[in-house]
């Protein structure tokens, strides 16, 4: 298991940096209609990575039987290593290469707030939260956080597929 782990898990974090890349280079353009397809497809990717990981797994696996169970285990594993290779690989990149992420998406959150048509308090109060997000993502901890919690949630519903239509019982 930690073979398939250790294999699958960098490879799709890898995957994912490259989308991190092409994704702020689209972003940087003002193209957010090509920004969004890439999101949705490194969502594709992920879903590949940890549906062959799971798959190598049980084809390896004596009989080459897996329950939910364990299949779920090793998505989760590889999950975790995927977020955390990820947030190193954030850390790494953020200065060099997407310094000016945070300024951007702050400035493109306040564009839309301010055209949102929502009341003036409503805009002062969301500004004030953005603004103070902007701050905290200043820290490297809260952001390598932010980077490993931010796509946790859809790898672990992503395991929870990808280990039921995986998962096969001893005959």
């Amino acid at each position: 298991m930690k073979k398939t782990i250790l294999t699958f898990g960098p490879i799709s974090a890898a995957m994912m940096a490259g989308m991190y890349v092409v994704f702020c280079l689209a972003r940087g353009s003002g193209n957010i209609l090509l920004s969004q397809i890439l999101t949705y497809t490194g969502a594709v990717v992920l879903f590949l990575m940890l549906f062959l990981g799971i798959k190598s797994y049980r084809d390896h696996a004596p009989g080459r039987f897996i329950r939910f169970g364990k299949a779920f285990q090793v998505g989760i594993y590889i999950s975790v290593v995927t977020s955390l290779c990820s947030a190193i690989i954030w850390m790494i990149l953020y200065e060099p290469v997407f310094k000016g992420f945070m300024d951007q998406h702050t400035a493109t959150l306040m564009e839309k707030l301010n055209t949102s048509g929502a009341s003036v308090a409503e805009i002062a109060a969301k500004k004030e939260e953005i603004l103070n997000h902007a701050g905290l993502y200043e820290n490297p901890i809260y952001r390598a956080g932010i980077i490993f919690i931010q796509g946790f949630p859809v790898e672990a519903i992503m395991t929870v597929i990808a280990a039921f239509v995986l998962k096969k019982r001893q005959a």
